[in-house]
């Protein structure tokens, strides 16, 4: 397998930029390195295929009419599906629980609004939440799936700087079909010349990404197989390296599946930051890897 790196002379492609702010805040978050992964993309395929949606930044970065985005958690799929319907409504869910938490203490707030959300999970709450919630990492209790992230230390954007965001990612994501399905069975929709870019719960780093405790990477390898059987082209984001390189993040073997190999400096984790209560994290750089099926 050729190992590559993205700074490499010649190999980024001039392509489309990424949105210039986030709409949603999610663990794994691929916006600052949307660019990057997308230039990495085939030349020419048919329908883009996103099966663990998260964020959307690649997909957005792309903005690739007749694609499909897809995720097995619900609340999360309606978000994208009512940005798509009704922007307006996405406002206003937003603007709404603004409101509210400006009105009263910001913890508090929050709290209730989270409390809310564990009762009757909901895509409005969810969508305040995973933007106002500790740096963005929307974290689930696996005992009861209820979602655990305190407070941010930042006040949340306002409605008018995140209306601005809903009109600039409805646009990018004009013609997509939002789907609520498990990767599998999104995977299994595939045909020849299709692109499928698949950015998982990471083994090592992301066990408490909603559903992600039950996920095998085993069971996500043979669904890669399957698609590049049937020549489909798969590109893959997982874990790569950590503590400043040092410690290469091991997986399955997967034997001729994947052609090349790419690495991706991240920076400092903010998921680690979060567990360890905001210290320093000069030992903590987390490298990503780009596993490519051509």
């Amino acid at each position: 397998m050729q190992t590559l790196l993205f700074d490499e002379p010649g190999f980024a492609k001039e392509m489309t930029r990424a949105p210039k702010g986030q709409l949603l805040k999610w663990i794994g978050n691929k916006q600052r390195f949307a660019q990057r992964i997308v230039s990495l993309f085939p030349d020419e395929f048919s329908t883009y295929y996103e099966p663990f949606l998260g964020s959307g930044a690649v997909l957005a970065t792309l903005a690739k009419k007749d694609s499909v985005g897809a995720d097995s958690f619900l609340p999360l799929i309606e978000i994208w599906q009512t940005l798509v319907e009704s922007p307006a409504t996405l406002k206003h869910w937003y603007k709404e629980r603004w409101d509210f938490m400006m009105g009263r203490d910001r913890k508090e707030a929050y709290e209730a609004i989270k409390t809310a959300y564990n009762s009757n999970p909901n895509p409005a709450d969810l969508l305040f939440l995973c933007r106002s919630c500790y740096g963005g990492v929307v974290r689930f209790r696996q005992v009861d799936g209820h979602m655990s992230t305190p407070c941010g230390v930042h006040r949340p954007i306002s409605p008018e700087a995140f209306s601005k965001r809903v009109d600039e990612w409805q646009m990018r994501v004009e013609g997509v079909r939002f789907i609520h399905s498990e990767y599998q069975e999104t995977m299994r929709q595939t045909k020849r010349g299709d692109l499928v870019y698949c950015d998982p719960p990471y083994c090592h780093t992301q066990s408490i990404v909603y559903g992600a405790q039950s996920f095998s990477i085993e069971n996500l390898f043979s669904a890669i197989d399957d698609c590049k059987s049937r020549g489909v082209f798969v590109a893959l984001s997982i874990d790569g390296s950590k503590r400043s390189g040092k410690t290469k993040c091991t997986l399955p073997p997967t034997k001729d599946l994947f052609e090349r190999e790419v690495f991706l400096d991240c920076g400092r984790s903010m998921l680690k930051r979060f567990q360890m209560n905001g210290l320093s994290l000069e030992d903590e750089v987390v490298h990503d890897r780009l596993l490519l099926t051509y």
